[in-house]
């Protein structure tokens, strides 16, 4: 039981910790001193300066289960916690019968194509429909995540990306995979449909991946000198051209939130119908009203962005033996370039005219 009267002493005399630990994050031992409110900003979504400073004023932040004030420089092999004075939400993950593409299993591994508008784990605002919900039906054998809420989750792709993803379904397969992810030794490609044309077939597109000062949803490019986001770098290579969009097949050197769609943005190529990075607007072509309306039928037909992770490969945990993995492009991005191709060769055959 909790005592309430000596919780709520807290307010007043700093004594004793919370009993309800919500977050709790470990400094790395290289991190340079950072302040306490940036180092919460750059490391958590959704959490601003601003909500920093509300958090310390009640003394619901603590290093090393002291409370601290936003000015706090944290340092190497610090332990910082976010501690209320309520019991965190409870996120146990709900089997649910939704349907999953399940491409290959085994007793170790499960690979899924996912489809664009699902969500891949429980979190705010979406508690559930998720596609962990869906694999905790599915999967009989999740015995050891059973008090996981992310059960398995080795990586994840946006809501509104398609394409393969690989979960564990033991401990050891999860451990075994994630060192291959963070080791960067895993074969993974991307189609996206950008606008613009390249004058090179191949690229290279570097950048730190970084929280958007203004709007913490979306993600900036920030130069590598600065102190802010982490190292990223995209490969890129033109599959397609159609004169006003291109499809380019992408590698990660490295796998940062929104990623490719924040470093295409940067190079002044934003992803179709990407609505948070300023791809669903008419950014190429002529001024002619049918051809708007051809781009807008486009964006209907494919209402997100054009991006999907179409192979994946690595080592399996039990055997160390090479596998790799395709999936075939959705129906909505296949309809949306089927649209592109026609309209390309109209338009080569009337200039030909």
């Amino acid at each position: 039981m909790i005592d309430m009267a000596k919780e709520n002493s807290f307010f007043s005399d700093g004594i004793d910790d919370f009993p309800f630990e919500h977050y709790k994050l470990f400094v790395d031992e290289n991190q340079i001193p950072m302040r306490i409110d940036k180092f919460l900003t750059n490391q958590m979504a959704n959490m601003t300066r601003n909500k920093v400073q509300k958090l310390t004023e009640k003394n619901y932040v603590k290093v090393n289960k002291i409370s601290v004030k936003p000015s706090y420089k944290i340092k190497p092999n610090d332990i910082i916690q976010i501690v209320k004075d309520f019991p965190k939400r409870d996120t146990r993950l709900i089997a649910e019968d939704i349907h999953v593409d399940i491409l290959y299993q085994d007793d170790d591994l499960i690979i899924v194509n996912k489809a664009p508008g699902m969500v891949v784990h429980p979190s705010y605002g979406h508690y559930t429909g998720t596609l962990l919900n869906a694999l905790k039906f599915h999967i009989k054998n999740f015995a050891p995540f059973e008090n996981e809420v992310r059960p398995g989750l080795v990586h994840r792709i946006d809501k509104n990306t398609s394409g393969i993803l690989v979960v564990a379904k033991t401990e050891i397969a999860l451990v075994h995979l994630q060192k291959q992810f963070f080791d960067r030794t895993t074969f993974r490609r991307y189609r996206a449909l950008v606008w613009g044309d390249f004058d090179e077939e191949e690229g290279i597109i570097t950048g730190n991946i970084g929280r958007n000062f203004k709007n913490r949803k979306v993600m900036d490019v920030f130069p590598e000198t600065e102190d802010y986001g982490k190292h990223a770098v995209t490969h890129y290579k033109v599959l397609e051209c159609f004169g006003y969009v291109t499809l380019v097949e992408c590698r990660l050197e490295t796998g940062r939130t929104h990623q490719i769609r924040a470093h295409f943005k940067h190079i002044g190529h934003p992803l179709f119908n990407d609505n948070e990075y300023g791809g669903d607007k008419v950014l190429r072509g002529t001024t002619f009203s049918k051809y708007k309306q051809f781009v807008q039928n486009c964006f209907k037909v494919m209402p997100r962005q054009a991006l999907h992770a179409k192979s994946l490969g690595f080592k399996h945990p039990k055997n160390e033996e090479w596998v790799q993995f395709d999936s075939d492009m959705p129906q909505d991005f296949s309809d949306v370039l089927e649209r592109w191709r026609n309209y390309t060769k109209q338009r080569l055959q009337k200039n030909e005219n």
